[in-house]
């Protein structure tokens, strides 16, 4: 589980990060990360599991599974970053372990490529 400082709560912050930050997409899942630059606050991170995942118990039990994994990354996310990961229709079936680490090494990996350009 992620700390409290460690989770999204504001619907703006998730709006910043999908529609503004960098995206990478696997066949179940899409990740956004957002780097506020000027910000010392820590990095953050949220989910977004769609109804069409399945019920209730599915997405919980998927977004706990994702958080968990997500807890091993937290320490690679850049300072003020929002991570956001939204899971697709059929990810409840997904290999969610390697997908995530794919996601997050991704984002991270374009993110200081992006850092080391400017």
């Amino acid at each position: 589980m992620l700390a409290k400082t460690a989770r999204l709560t504001e619907s703006g912050d998730f709006a910043r990060a999908t529609k503004s930050g960098l995206r990478y997409t696997t066949a179940n899942f899409v990740g956004y990360l957002y780097i506020n630059v000027a910000s010392n606050e820590p990095a953050r991170a949220g989910l977004i599991i769609s109804k069409s995942v399945g019920g209730s118990v599915s997405r919980n039990r998927l977004a706990r599974k994702i958080r968990h994994r997500l807890r091993e990354h937290y320490s690679l996310l850049p300072t003020g970053s929002l991570l956001v990961i939204r899971g697709l229709n059929k990810s409840a079936t997904a290999n969610y372990t390697v997908e995530i680490n794919e996601i997050v090494s991704q984002l991270v990996k374009r993110a200081n490529d992006r850092a080391d350009k400017k």
